[in-house]
């Protein structure tokens, strides 16, 4: 492909995503959204959230699945997970989940169950 092909497609992909981002500020104020459909959409972001943690928690690098408790990415979510349940603060959840996944990545050489152990 040719450079100039190639800034062709890098100003016509730039175009369309303007012009697909912008719909909803030039036109938004004319349609109305149903109040069912409001409510929705406001666990569209936690959705999103969970469609691209999840698959990143419970799949190894091969893409097999990893239920076990040698999965210190799984074993992290749970407990930030957990914390969350149990204190409600989205800052101290992520604050709580990388530490909790960092201890359990950097112990398996202390810690036999993962594994790597003495």
């Amino acid at each position: 492909m040719a450079d100039w092909e190639i800034w062709i497609v890098i100003l016509v992909l730039g175009v369309a995503t303007a012009c697909t981002r912008s719909t909803f500020w030039l036109i938004g104020h004319r349609v109305t959204i149903p109040p069912r459909v409001q409510e929705m959409l406001r666990y569209a972001p936690a959705c999103a959230l969970a469609a691209i943690v999840g698959p990143d928690l419970v799949l190894g690098q091969q893409g097999e699945l990893q239920l076990g408790l040698d999965n210190p990415k799984l074993l992290g979510g749970l407990a930030a997970l957990g914390y969350y349940l149990w204190r409600r603060n989205m800052l101290q959840t992520i604050v709580f989940g990388m530490l909790a996944f960092t201890v359990l990545r950097l112990w398996p050489a202390y810690w036999p169950v993962f594994g790597h152990g003495a």
